[in-house]
């Protein structure tokens, strides 16, 4: 996985997917699909919101390069729609209905899940900056 945007959300779809086909033998499953779902949204609202203000206080310190900051805006509202509605379609999607939206023929099983869950929780804030937190 190069990281891209594309490759993140096959990943969060392949999880779900998991979650899905598992959730006939352990309930909790289904509160943790839910839970990734918001989660995931939260965290695009949160990136979006950290990175339009970012942009405005750099716009205030330069004050001269407003076009270039309105096309990054415009590309950040942009790829966090496109985030937002990639998680509104799952959550529109019914669980049951969830696995005929599989990207590949393949299954995941617990180790890959397992594999999966640890990628997309390396890419959160705190993991990045764990470091960072030891070191104080």
């Amino acid at each position: 996985v190069s990281g891209g945007e594309d490759e993140i959300q096959q990943l969060q779809k392949a999880l779900l997917d998991y979650l899905d086909e598992n959730t006939e033998t352990d309930a909790s499953l289904v509160f943790s699909r839910k839970f990734y779902i918001a989660q995931w949204f939260r965290d695009t609202t949160m990136e979006t919101e950290k990175a339009i203000k970012s942009q405005k206080d750099e716009d205030s310190s330069e004050g001269t390069h407003h076009a270039k900051d309105v096309e990054t805006t415009g590309q950040i509202m942009h790829r966090a729609e496109s985030r937002k509605t990639f998680l509104r379609s799952i959550i529109k999607t019914a669980p049951s209905q969830f696995s005929t939206l599989k990207l590949n023929s393949d299954t995941v099983d617990y180790e890959d899940a397992c594999l999966i869950v640890r990628y997309l929780a390396s890419m959160r804030p705190f993991a990045q900056s764990f470091d960072i937190y030891l070191t104080q």
